[in-house]
């Protein structure tokens, strides 16, 4: 780890017992405070100099360790594996850091994060060596905000959030870079690195993912598509309420997950309405309650409210 960055990325997490699967990349100094912060974990870490994995102060952690230079060689892990990947600065020496932070996100589940760091090229002292016409990161890439976020969302990350880790500059400095033309914004120029948490799904979606398991939100999924569309719709719903019992299906989770998944949802809750009992359709009426109070705007509460008193008045028809 480039002696500067302070390891910081575990800011992002809080400590828990849940028995999660964690690696770690290079960056190993973060391992025992893992181990505390997760003491039911999994943790792996690969580095490509076996001799830092066989210290004491990791080995004594339980830890798995591949020694394995993630640059050239990809890393020998299934699909959906993590449920955090934790590196700092993985993408600096990348010849093709798109194909490594794509990579990286295979291996996360569904609900799984990449939490990793970037030298912040419009930091005072980056723009000062430039100015003085030296550049002393030869095998390095450098990258402002926006263009690594551009990056982490063009390899398959649904949401990023970065936090400044901050270096102040000598008196005066930043007032002259701001008159030579160069923006501060948030304080721009005295950020060094920027701390990134890149989740693999929405907040909202990877809740949904966290209660079931990935075939049961398929499953669901083809259920609830069937009947958006009136393929077999009497079987389909019958379908539905059996699956509904059998996995504990819940007002709330079922609204949200139709608001993602569906893309008609006044049809599909019609045509579930119409093939549904009366203790059915109670549940029906609940989970468009509950779909009316997370609406996200007046439109989509208004037809939501719309459809719940033709429902109670018995139109049922799409």
């Amino acid at each position: 780890m480039p002696e500067k960055i302070k390891p910081q990325l575990l800011s992002f997490l809080a400590p828990s017992d849940m028995p999660l699967t964690i690696l770690v990349v290079e960056s190993l100094g973060y391992l025992p405070e893992l181990r505390t912060m997760f003491p039911q974990a999994n943790l792996y870490a690969v580095a490509a100099d076996g001799d830092r994995l066989a210290k004491p102060e990791y080995a004594a952690e339980g830890v798995h360790g591949i020694e394995l230079d993630y640059l050239a060689e990809p890393l020998p892990f299934g699909p959906e594996t993590f449920d955090y990947i934790i590196s700092d600065l993985t993408l600096e020496p990348a010849g093709n850091p798109q194909d490594i932070a794509a990579g990286f996100s295979q291996f996360l589940k569904q609900t799984g994060a990449f939490l990793t760091s970037f030298r912040n090229i419009r930091h005072w002292s980056v723009l000062e060596e430039l100015m003085d016409g030296h550049f002393y990161h030869i095998v390095t890439r450098l990258y402002a905000k926006p263009e690594f976020e551009k990056l982490l969302y063009a390899s398959y990350y649904k949401d990023v959030r970065v936090r400044p880790q901050r270096r102040a500059a000598p008196a005066g400095e930043v007032e002259q870079l701001v008159a030579a033309g160069f923006d501060n914004i948030h304080d721009d120029l005295e950020t060094e690195f920027w701390l990134v948490y890149a989740a693999r799904s929405m907040p909202e979606l990877s809740l949904l993912k966290s209660f079931f398991t990935a075939d049961e939100r398929k499953e669901l999924a083809r259920l609830l598509h069937r009947i958006e569309y009136d393929v077999d719709t009497a079987r389909q719903v019958t379908m539905f309420w059996a699956f509904y019992r059998r996995v504990g299906l819940f007002p709330d989770y079922t609204a949200n997950f139709v608001k993602e998944a569906v893309f008609h949802p006044e049809a599909f809750y019609r045509h579930l309405f119409a093939h549904s009992d009366e203790e059915q359709r109670g549940i029906v009426q609940k989970c468009l309650e509950a779909a009316q109070g997370a609406a996200t705007s007046a439109e989509e509460a208004a037809r939501l409210g719309a459809l719940v008193q033709a429902l109670k008045r018995g139109e049922v028809e799409p």
